[in-house]
């Protein structure tokens, strides 16, 4: 049996390599980095809209963002959706092992002339000595007319064929494959969440920062025009108070504007209607994480990772692939069998029964067959070499998480610093300032100084916790602990 005939219902529609194919959807965390993120280019930005909009806000936890997302996430039902082909492509391998039995009947009126099939006036002739009295019945005709009734029921099983067996064994590993794809999209779609939803609170966090200097400047700009209206203070101090105030105003603005467009990321991401009104109900997390090594997080990811098992299936699958085309060397055996009943004109016969054993055996296909085997010998160790080379990028990713998640760690906390000393150093200058000491310029400067301080602690905390998710998906862990590294 031919090699491509046994392998046929597990790549039908794939070829050989599909699976890499289905590892570009494990390799999607570069892509979460894109700028102007669509799910044209990456079906994890997409999601299919699970409810209509409704009147009442929605109050959205991270933990309900990640689920719906896992619910909804276009990326991810593509991925379910593979590994339900495979599945049914598997079942279909499997009817290779199990006996094929089919049940075929007919019935029809069937008009025959003799003369067509050699039966001449002078042959027929010569059969009336079989007839009584030596001679043909009157009114005999050479057009005859049969009523026929059949049923055959036809049995057919492989016992032995090395690339069936193969082939079952590379159906197998296929099916494992997707399901650690599977899986690996499912933890891409909570990185992918989480990251928005992350994104959401750090601008939702810039919003209150601006409307808190608005309001501070509004109360500043009133002081200076008591004071300017007193003839305390100078018309400038008013001047630069209300600049102040309106690009405080600016910064408003824009940073309300920057909040709508992530919530719409988020939404789109988790399966909510763009124009569904939502509430974040969780705050920047913030938990120092427990120290670890690279070693230590190296062999959770070889433990964990998706992406890696999916490769080593694949090494699994292509191994079968190979030994498929090593075994069309192999004789094949087979046993097949039908049993049939007719009826004519309505008398039936004695049934017909056909039992039969088949051994098939290659004679000479050398060029094709070291052809085929060295083919999934080459894919094979390309296989090897992509998972030879997946260890390396686990160590980096590793190696890299770790330090990421140390260096913002420090950010973190010099911004906490910086913050408090902007924090008194604002409250000082106001303080000068009210007691006529100092006019207003070194109070919007100090105000300034605030403003970045405290974008620079929402931007740290941002990174700080973006680093933490990526650590635990380097280590394969992320959808199962990603409550634990972000300190929820």
């Amino acid at each position: 049996m031919e090699v491509n005939q046994a392998l046929h219902s597990v790549y039908r529609r794939r070829g050989l390599p599909v699976l890499f194919v289905l590892l570009v959807l494990a390799g999607g965390g570069a892509a979460a980095s894109a700028q102007n993120p669509s799910s044209a280019a990456n079906p994890f930005y997409g999601s299919v809209t699970a409810k209509p909009v409704s009147e009442e806000t929605l109050q959205l936890s991270l933990d309900e963002a990640v689920s719906r997302g896992l619910q909804n996430n276009l990326g991810l039902k593509e991925a379910e959706n593979g590994e339900k082909a495979l599945q049914g492509q598997k079942n279909e391998a499997l009817q290779q092992f199990l006996p094929t039995i089919s049940l075929s009947g007919d019935t029809g009126v069937y008009q025959h002339n003799l003369v067509t099939q050699g039966f001449s006036a002078g042959v027929i002739g010569e059969f009336a000595s079989l007839f009584p009295g030596g001679v043909m019945p009157a009114g005999f005709s050479a057009i005859t007319r049969d009523d026929l009734t059949e049923g055959t029921i036809h049995f057919q099983q492989t016992l032995f064929s090395g690339p069936v067996i193969a082939g079952w064994k590379a159906a197998g590993a296929a099916t494992k494959a997707a399901f650690f794809n599977k899986m690996s999209a499912r933890g891409e779609v909570v990185q992918q969440v989480a990251t928005a939803y992350l994104h959401a609170i750090a601008a939702a966090s810039e919003v209150d920062n601006a409307k808190a200097l608005e309001a501070a400047d509004q109360v500043q700009l009133n002081h200076a025009q008591a004071a300017h209206a007193a003839g305390t203070a100078a018309n400038l101090d008013e001047l630069r108070a209300r600049v102040q105030l309106q690009a405080q105003q600016q910064a408003r603005i824009s940073a309300e504007n920057a909040l709508e467009k992530d919530l719409i990321l988020l939404k789109r991401e988790t399966g909510i209607d763009p124009g569904q009104k939502i509430a974040l109900t969780d705050r920047a997390p913030f938990s120092d994480l427990a120290a670890q090594t690279p070693d230590e997080v190296r062999a959770l990811a070889y433990t964990n990772r998706q992406d890696y098992q999916n490769l080593q299936n694949q090494v699994v699958e292509y191994k079968a692939i190979h030994a498929a085309y090593r075994s069309q060397r192999l004789p094949t055996l087979s046993f097949g069998s039908w049993y049939g009943v007719d009826k004519v004109n309505g008398v039936g016969s004695h049934g017909v029964f056909v039992a039969q054993g088949t051994v098939s055996v290659p004679l000479f296909r050398e060029a094709k067959l070291r052809g085929d085997t060295e083919t999934a010998q080459a894919q094979l160790s390309a296989v090897n070499a992509q998972l030879a080379g997946l260890r390396d990028d686990i160590d980096l990713q590793v190696r890299s998480a770790l330090l990421d998640v140390d260096a913002s760690s420090k950010l973190v906390e010099v911004a906490r610093s910086n913050l408090d000393l902007t924090t008194r150093a604002l409250s000082d200058e106001t303080d000068r300032v009210n007691a006529g000491v100092d006019d207003n310029l070194p109070l919007v400067t100090a105000q300034a100084t605030l403003a970045a301080a405290q974008n620079n602690l929402v931007e740290s905390l941002y990174q700080y916790n973006l680093s933490k998710l990526a650590l635990a998906r380097s280590a394969g862990i992320l959808e199962q602990q990603y409550r634990v590294y972000l300190g929820k």
